[in-house]
């Protein structure tokens, strides 16, 4: 009996050692985890945006983490992070006309700017649709009613220019219904232009070794959201993903010269909710935009740099013939051109100020009203949040 309960104790000790050994062994486990995770920093990584819509990271400040032989990873430890630089040209509302009132020298209708449409990417908003379609919108509206199109074979005449890239999201996009679009994303896809600005559509375009997205919006169903801010969300986070750089083109805004000045508040022209400029901008960005391009006021309006991105709320009219009223500040435009890092920050950029001549063909002018015209917007709309552009052109934060 002695020697059976004696075999019993050890065979208990026995277990007492093998439970206390594992528990050890967890516990180290435990404490080596932990203390890899203080040493690497702790937490994880985020995307630059979120639909949240909280505040974005500036990209250039994400950590890196270091490889074996010297070098970096990017934030997600995989492909060495980009390096380089993009330049774009961009301009704002652009025509040759309208049903019945055509330019007459669309060939040459540019020259006057051609040397100014420079950059890896030169942008420009299509302000109307490219269809031999005659039966459009105005048929059916009972109000003042402009309808603008050219000939399919126009498209290219922009490419000519220099143009590389043109949006769609306008209120003159649709002058000729879906059919109208179609016939201008297949005269647009002939001239070996891109284009953006149809619903959820995101544009890419290779620069080097670098991806640029492009998206437009408007206030319109058939094109990319303004107004439905967690859909555009949405739309940038597919686009952030995929390319290294996203841009917006933005029409926002009411018209004329009493909408020189950004309002802060959702801005309401012949009816339609024209969105909240200043919201929508920085929200995109948040969400991970790079550059916003506005357009739509057909004037000019002030410029900001917001988490070192770059924000044009309108370029005005650029180019038309008997298109826009050209009256004081509407025929008073500009080439944008920026320098931009490969992760999207602004590295720089200029103001080409031009003016709608005669008819509304674009001219250089070496005045520049229109480079003081958007520093004094900028001042007086924003104040030190303000892009400071210099009488050359020169734009600074």
């Amino acid at each position: 009996m002695r020697v059976y309960r004696a075999e019993q104790r050890r065979r208990r000790a026995r277990r007492r050692r093998v439970v206390v050994g594992a528990c050890t062994a967890v516990v180290l486990v435990v404490v080596g985890l932990v203390a890899a995770q203080l040493v690497s920093g702790g937490g994880s990584s985020t995307g630059a945006g979120s639909d949240s819509g909280g505040s974005r990271p500036d990209r250039s400040t994400i950590p890196t983490s270091t490889i074996p032989g010297g070098g970096t990873t990017g934030p997600s430890g995989g492909e060495p992070p980009k390096t380089g630089t993009v330049t774009i040209s961009a301009v704002g509302d652009t025509m040759l006309g309208y049903a019945g009132v055509l330019a007459p020298n669309p060939g040459s209708y540019f020259d006057g700017v051609r040397s100014q449409i420079t950059g890896d990417i030169r942008f420009a908003n299509l302000e109307g649709a490219l269809t031999d379609l005659t039966s459009g919108k105005c048929a059916v509206l009972h109000t003042s009613c402009y309808e603008f199109r050219a000939p399919p074979a126009w498209a290219r005449y922009f490419s000519h220019a220099g143009f590389t890239i043109v949006s769609n999201a306008n209120n003159h996009a649709f002058d000729f219904w879906q059919a109208g679009l179609d016939d201008t994303v297949a005269a647009l896809d002939h001239a070996g232009l891109a284009h953006t600005g149809r619903t959820r559509e995101i544009t890419y375009v290779k620069v080097r070794n670098l991806t640029v997205a492009f998206i437009g919006v408007a206030s319109y169903p058939n094109t990319g959201p303004l107004n439905d801010y967690p859909a555009a969300r949405r739309l940038i986070h597919v686009a952030d993903a995929k390319a290294d750089i996203v841009v917006v083109a933005m029409h926002a805004g009411a018209e004329g010269t009493g909408a020189l000045h950004l309002t802060g508040q959702d801005e309401i022209y012949g009816g339609e909710n024209r969105g909240n400029p200043e919201a929508f901008s920085r929200m995109a960005i948040d969400a991970g935009a790079d550059l916003i391009i506005g357009y739509s006021p057909h004037v000019l309006r002030a410029m900001e740099v917001y988490h070192s991105r770059l924000i044009a709320y309108s370029l005005g009219n650029f180019a038309g013939y008997h298109n826009f009223t050209l009256d004081g500040e509407l025929g008073i435009s500009g080439i944008l051109h920026v320098r931009l890092a490969a992760d999207g920050r602004f590295l720089g950029g200029r103001l080409v100020s031009t003016r709608l001549v005669g008819p509304g063909q674009p001219a250089l002018d070496p005045g520049g009203a229109g480079a003081a015209l958007i520093e004094q917007l900028s001042r007086a709309d924003l104040g030190a949040r303000g892009a400071h552009i210099a009488a050359d052109g020169r734009i600074s934060r």
